[in-house]
């Protein structure tokens, strides 16, 4: 097996729809919900939610 076998095997289509997924919840996190202070170190910035979410979403779908 080589290593494009072994990444699609582990990174199909279904890694790839959570990390979308995961981005944009994400994001919708924090638009709607978000921190109105700028303290909080995730949801004050939309790149760190994205960021966060994506990792969140590769997780929850990868076995």
């Amino acid at each position: 097996m080589d290593l494009k076998d072994k990444f699609k095997k582990h990174f199909g289509w279904k890694a790839l729809i959570g990390v979308v997924i995961g981005g944009t919840a994400g994001y919708l996190y924090y638009h709607f919900v978000g921190c109105t202070t700028g303290s909080c170190p995730i949801t004050s910035n939309p790149w760190s939610s994205i960021f966060y979410g994506t990792i969140l979403g590769l997780i929850w779908t990868i076995k």
